[in-house]
C-alpha cells in the first residue's frame, strides 16, 4: 500500500507570455477556477482536497490552461520555480492513504491509470515510460519495496515513474545546519519549495515546517536535463488516489513562476488545516491543559480509551488468526519470494491491489502473492474475507490459500500459482483459439462444483459475490480454480442473508440484488448464468461499442433464442463442438440468469443438468413471456429493476 503527496512539477510560460500566465498565486482556492474530477474539491473553508475517506477512486485538480516550459521543441526548459503548502490529516497515523500529486505532465486525461500506489499516473504498464513526459517531486508515507522506497517517510525526485529518480529521508536543515526530521503524516502544514536552473539543469527540493525561514540549504539537489522530459506546453495540477483509511489530503495554497522567483504566499490568508479524529489527536491536546490534576485523569482516561478502541479495532482478525487456518508467513519470506516485489514478478494490478509471483524460501513453493488493497474497515474486513473463507476450505476447483501475512499495516495473501493466469484473459484476449469446447466445458463444470460446494456442502454458506471468468484461474492441467474471495459473505445454513452494499462486477449484478441490497444463492446464480453465456460465446457481458441489440450478452443471447438460431451466437473458435452440450449450456446460462430470481436452479440442480442427469425444465421463460415482461417494465415492480436492459442502463451511468 502505498501513500505519498507527490507535487508534479508542471512548468509555465516561457517567451511572450503575459506576466498574468507567467505566475500564479494562490493563498487558498476559494474561488480558484481549476478543472476537477474523482473526489477532489475546495471545502468551504478554501482548502483543496484531492482525496476524502469514502472511495478508492483517482482524483485529480488541474489549472484548466496548459502552460509554456520552453520556447520551441529544441529549446531548453525555462527556469521556474514554485512553493506549496500541503496536510496530511489521518485518524491513526499509522494507516495512511496514498497521498497527493502536483502534476507536470501534457495532459489531463489519466484514464488508462490506476489509483492506489500509482497514485492516478500510471499502470504497471506505463509505470517507467519515456513516453510519459511527467515530472514529479513525491512526498511519500509508505515503504513500497515495489518502487525502491529508502522508507515510510521520503521526500524524491520522480521522472517518468513512481521509482524516485533521487530521493531522501523527510526532512530540512535549520538555521543552524543541524538536520531535522520531518514527519509527513504529522497533521501539521508543510511548506515544499522546488525550484529548476534552466541555465545549471539543478533541480533542488527544500521542505520546513509551515511559518519557518526557507532553509538555506535544500533537502533535495539533481542535475536534470528536462529538455528530455517536459515539451513545450504542459498542464498544471494535482492527482491523488483515495484510500479506505481515514485519510485526506489537503493543499493550503501554491504559487509558481517562470524565469523567475515563485510569488511568496501570504501565510496569515492561508486556511487552516481541520483537526485530526483520532483519539492520539485528542489526547495530545489534553495534555496542554493548564491543571496538572486534570492532566492526568484526562491522560489516564484518553490512554485507556485508546487502548479499548485499538483492540476493539483488530479484534475481528485476531479472532479469526486463532481459529484453524493458514498458516501465518513471515514477511521476509514473501519479501524474498517475490525479489523484493520486484516489478519483473508483477502478475497484475487493479483496484484489488497487486499481485506478484514467486517461490517461498524453503519449500521452494510457487505462489502468487497478493498485496491487498487496505483500510482501516474496509480493507480489513476484505482482508479477513478472504482467511476465513478461502484459508479454510478444501475444494479441488477452488484457489489453495497458502498463508498470510500482516505487517504494519500491508496486508498480504500467498495462494498456489496458477500457470496458465485468468480464464478472461484466454477468452478475450489473441489466445482465444486455444479453449476448444471440451475444455471450456470442462471449466464450466468446474466452477459450477466450486459453487455447489460454497453453497451447499461447507459448513457455512459462502455466497462470492464476485463470479465472472477474471476470478476464475486456470491451473497447469487447465482445471479450473474460483478465487478472490475479498467480497465474499459467510452466513449459517438456514439463515436470511442481510442487507449489506451493492458491489460486484457490472454486468454480473442481478437484478434485485439493486433493489434488496441483499446478496444470496441466487445472486451467486445470476453471476454464473452469465458466465456461462461469456465462455461459450467469447464475449464479455457488456460490450458498449457493439450495435445497440448486442451490447448486453444476455439480452442478445435470449433474442436469438426467442428467434430459433441460439446456437448462432457461439464462439466460432471453439472448433467441432458437441452442438448439444453447447445448447444445454446456452440455455442453462438463460436460465440461470432469469430476472426472477424464484426462476433460477439452484447449484446442485445446475451441476445435475451439466452432468447429463435429466433435461432443462420445460417451463416458460421469462424472456419468452410477454406478460412478465410487462411486469418487469411496470413501475410497481420497480424503477431499479425494469428489465435487464434498464438495469444495465442504470449501472452503465452510475454504477460500479
Amino acid at each position: 500500500m502505498y501513500a505519498k503527496v507527490s507535487f508534479f512539477c508542471f512548468l509555465l510560460l516561457g517567451l511572450g507570455s503575459s506576466d498574468e500566465e507567467d505566475a500564479f498565486t494562490f493563498n487558498g482556492f476559494r474561488g480558484a477556477k481549476l478543472s476537477m474530477d474523482g473526489v477532489a474539491e475546495i471545502t468551504d473553508g478554501g482548502l483543496l482536497r484531492l482525496t476524502n475517506t469514502t472511495k478508492l477512486v483517482a482524483s485529480h485538480a488541474f489549472r484548466p490552461s496548459p502552460v509554456r516550459f520552453r520556447a520551441s521543441p529544441t529549446s531548453g526548459v525555462f527556469s521556474f520555480s514554485s512553493t506549496f503548502v500541503f496536510g496530511i490529516v489521518a485518524e491513526d497515523r499509522e494507516l495512511s492513504g496514498h497521498g497527493v500529486a502536483f502534476v507536470v505532465s501534457p495532459s489531463m486525461d489519466f484514464r488508462g491509470a490506476i489509483g492506489a500506489h500509482y497514485m492516478g499516473l500510471f499502470n504497471a504498464t506505463s509505470n517507467g515510460d519515456r513516453s510519459n513526459h511527467v515530472l514529479a517531486v513525491e512526498l511519500d508515507t509508505i515503504f513500497n519495496p515495489e518502487f525502491e522506497d529508502i522508507d515510510f517517510n521520503h521526500a524524491g525526485i520522480d521522472i517518468n515513474s513512481l521509482r524516485s529518480f533521487n530521493s531522501t529521508p523527510a526532512g530540512y536543515f535549520a538555521g543552524d545546519g543541524v538536520f531535522r526530521n520531518l514527519s509527513l503524516i504529522s497533521g501539521d502544514p508543510i511548506q515544499v519549495w522546488v525550484e529548476y536552473d534552466g541555465l545549471s539543469l539543478q533541480l533542488k527540493v527544500t521542505l520546513s515546517p509551515m511559518g519557518f525561514p526557507k532553509p538555506r540549504v535544500p533537502l533535495l539537489s539533481s542535475t536534470v536535463n528536462l529538455s528530455d522530459v517536459l515539451r513545450e506546453e504542459m498542464y498544471v495540477g494535482f492527482s491523488s488516489s483515495s484510500d479506505p483509511f481515514l485519510t485526506s489530503h489537503y493543499l493550503l495554497g501554491w504559487s509558481f513562476g517562470v524565469n523567475g522567483t515563485a510569488p511568496a504566499l501570504d501565510l496569515s490568508r492561508l486556511p487552516p488545516l481541520p483537526r485530526g479524529g483520532t483519539e492520539k489527536s485528542e489526547k495530545a491536546l489534553r495534555i496542554w491543559l493548564p491543571i496538572a490534576t486534570t492532566l492526568l485523569v484526562l491522560s489516564a482516561a484518553g490512554a485507556a480509551v485508546l487502548v479499548v478502541r485499538r483492540r476493539a479495532r483488530f479484534a475481528e482478525l485476531q479472532e479469526w488468526e486463532m481459529e484453524r487456518g493458514p498458516s501465518r508467513i513471515s514477511y521476509k519470506d514473501l519479501f524474498e519470494a517475490t525479489g523484493g516485489f520486484s516489478e519483473k514478478q508483477l502478475l497484475g494490478a487493479g483496484g484489488f491491489g497487486t499481485v506478484y509471483r514467486g517461490f517461498l524460501p524453503g519449500s521452494k513453493k510457487e505462489v502468487a502473492v497478493k498485496k491487498v488493497s487496505h483500510g482501516s474497515r474496509q480493507g480489513m474486513r476484505e482482508f479477513v474475507a478472504e482467511i476465513v473463507s478461502v484459508g479454510r476450505i478444501r475444494h479441488r476447483n477452488l484457489v489453495q490459500l497458502q498463508g498470510y501475512c500482516r505487517r504494519k499495516g500491508e496486508l498480504l495473501l500467498a495462494y498456489s500459482f496458477m500457470p496458465n493466469g485468468s480464464l478472461d484473459k484466454l477468452l478475450f484476449g489473441p489466445e482465444g483459439g486455444r479453449l476448444k469446447w471440451a475444455q471450456r466445458f470442462r471449466i464450466i463444470k468446474g466452477v459450477a462444483s466450486a459453487l455447489l460446494y460454497l453453497h451447499e456442502e461447507w459448513e457455512q454458506v459462502i455466497i462470492h459475490r464476485d463470479v465472472k471468468s477474471g476470478n476464475v484461474l486456470l491451473d497447469g492441467d487447465m482445471e479450473a480454480k474460483l478465487g478472490d474471495f475479498g467480497l465474499a459473505r459467510l452466513y449459517d445454513h438456514g439463515t436470511d442473508p442481510q442487507m449489506t452494499r451493492v458491489v460486484g462486477t457490472l454486468g454480473y449484478l442481478a437484478p434485485e440484488l439493486i433493489k434488496t441490497r441483499r446478496a444470496s444463492k441466487a445472486t451467486d446464480i445470476f453471476a454464473f448464468g452469465v458466465f456461462l453465456l461469456e465462455v461459450v460465446c467469447g464475449r464479455k457481458p457488456l460490450e458498449l461499442h457493439q450495435p445497440e441489440e448486442m451490447i448486453v450478452l444476455v439480452d442478445f443471447v435470449a433474442e436469438n433464442w426467442r428467434r430459433g438460431r441460439i446456437l448462432k451466437v457461439a464462439d466460432p473458435r471453439m472448433g467441432d463442438c458437441a452442438m448439444e452440450e453447447v445448447d444445454l449450456v446456452l440455455r442453462l446460462g438463460l436460465l440461470c440468469s432469469d430476472p426472477l430470481p424464484g426462476v433460477r436452479p439452484n447449484m446442485r440442480r445446475v451441476v445435475q443438468f451439466l452432468e447429463g442427469g435429466g433435461p432443462l425444465p420445460d417451463h416458460e421463460s421469462t424472456f419468452l413471456n410477454p406478460i412478465v415482461q410487462t411486469l418487469l417494465e411496470n413501475e410497481a415492480y420497480d424503477n431499479h429493476s425494469r428489465s435487464f436492459s434498464s438495469l444495465t442502463e442504470i449501472l452503465v451511468s452510475g454504477g460500479r
